[in-house]
């Protein structure tokens, strides 16, 4: 039971809770324990950190949505119990911890979330991730876990520095129009986008705010551009596109389509189904219950590109980290992200989607423009502030300043070095704990 209640103790730690200054304390008692003790642990750590997905889906689609959430659950849980079983030391766990986060990112399945370093999102010393992404951050918490454990107490120190110490103040010269639609995700499916929304809203927030020179749209706004230049007067414009086949992002001004950037990460079990062949007739019993049709997969965007100087997420892409460092190396001068958080209805997942990809910002040192249908639509500065933002769950407009950006951070140059770190410290620590005295006997 113990372990139980210090994965849940660990989920507190995470966004959008407000507990992260005691990140570390709680990890220093999960630093040894083998496979049961991990697996109890990821239960509770798990299933509070994903509590969203049954509270969201069941809203939407009825009890049945919630089924998904215990399979997910189980098999994140044994991850840890596997890690738990193959780290005998608390070196040794420190960086397979870590090489666990880095491997939850790759493949078909990924599945980025619940990484240790975003217990820092709140912290001025998040800024460390435009060094090492949030890998570098996870590998910092972990190791003053260690600290900890070792009875190092004067790191509280340094730990405290981490979250007081002052930032500097940034500006954004330029302006642009973020709108929120507030449209039903269910209706979006079904074919009622509300499209008289976006140009309504537009107009009114560019009467008020005529200074924007860059009007932004949400994730699938509209199945086409409206005609919308009479309101735009020479701004540009960028929005999602609800296509049948690739999630698409457009650049618009006066008439012309500039570029077009199709989502390439997409998401497993939403927009796209694995295994099909095999588990069709399981997809089509999903699809009846939850009034969907038969949904057919996404297609996937051919590569990682700028649409001029910007940067353009959509949705799910804001939780890898790799995402924006591709395309800040390829251009981008000011990351943009198109979302839809309205699938996670009232749950607290959309304010967890937000947190976790405001480190892309402080990663990549771009400025990150977010316009969400339902919310959290924000302006978010290299430092990770929110330095403007909308209510969720309205329709509305916002100001949003912003800045083009040149050069790169160190972890855009040099990427997951960190990880390489953890491995190299996963690998001593299974060293040293072979030579210890008495460990053939064990």
């Amino acid at each position: 039971m113990r372990p139980f209640l210090l994965g849940l103790l660990l989920a507190l730690t995470l966004p959008p809770f407000p507990f992260g200054p005691l990140a570390p304390l709680v990890l220093a008692f999960l630093l040894t324990g083998g496979f049961r003790t991990g697996f109890l642990m990821g239960l509770g750590f798990w299933g509070l950190h994903l509590i969203w997905l049954p509270q969201s889906f069941a809203q939407l689609f009825g009890p049945l949505g919630a089924l998904p959430f215990v399979p997910l659950v189980l098999v994140k849980a044994l991850s840890f119990a596997l890690l738990f079983a193959l780290t005998p030391s608390p070196l040794a766990r420190v960086g397979g911890w870590v090489v666990l986060e880095w491997l939850t990112e790759q493949g078909d399945l990924a599945f980025p979330w619940g990484f240790l370093g975003y217990s820092l999102v709140e912290a001025p010393g998040r800024v460390l991730a435009a060094w090492g992404g949030v890998y570098l951050l996870s590998l910092l918490v972990l190791l003053f876990a260690w600290g900890f454990r070792e009875g190092r107490y004067w790191l509280v120190l340094p730990w405290a520095v981490l979250w007081l110490f002052p930032l500097p103040p940034l500006r954004g010269e330029e302006k642009a129009l973020l709108v929120q639609g507030n449209i039903n995700p269910l209706a979006k499916v079904q074919g009622e986008l509300g499209e008289g929304v976006y140009p309504r809203l537009t107009q009114e927030g560019l009467a008020q705010h005529p200074e924007a020179r860059l009007v932004v749209w949400p994730e699938t706004a509209v199945w086409r551009i409206p005609d919308v230049d009479s309101i735009l007067q020479d701004r540009y414009l960028l929005t999602g596109v609800n296509l049948y086949g690739p999630n698409r992002a457009v650049l618009y001004w006066e008439g012309r389509v500039l570029g077009h950037y199709d989502k390439v990460r997409l998401v497993p079990f939403g927009e796209r189904f694995p295994f099909r062949e095999g588990l069709g007739g399981v997809y089509a019993f999903f699809f009846r219950s939850f009034g969907l049709g038969e949904l057919g997969d996404r297609t996937p965007g051919g590569r990682l590109a700028p649409i001029r100087p910007y940067g353009v997420m959509i949705c799910y892409e804001s939780v890898f980290p790799s995402v924006a460092r591709t395309l800040v190396s390829e251009g981008a001068k000011v990351l943009v992200l198109l979302t839809n958080d309205a699938w996670f209805g009232p749950s607290f997942g959309g304010r967890q989607h937000f947190a976790l990809g405001r480190l892309r910002a402080v990663e990549t040192g771009r400025w990150l423009l977010r316009a969400g249908n339902d919310g959290i639509t924000a302006a978010i500065d290299p430092w990770g502030r929110v330095v403007a933002e909308i209510p969720p769950h309205r329709e509305g407009y916002l100001l949003a300043p912003y800045g083009l950006r040149e050069g790169s951070t160190f972890y855009v140059r040099h990427g997951d070095w960190a990880v390489g770190v953890a491995l190299t410290l996963f690998l001593l620590g299974l060293i040293l704990r072979m030579r210890a005295p008495g460990w053939r006997n064990r």
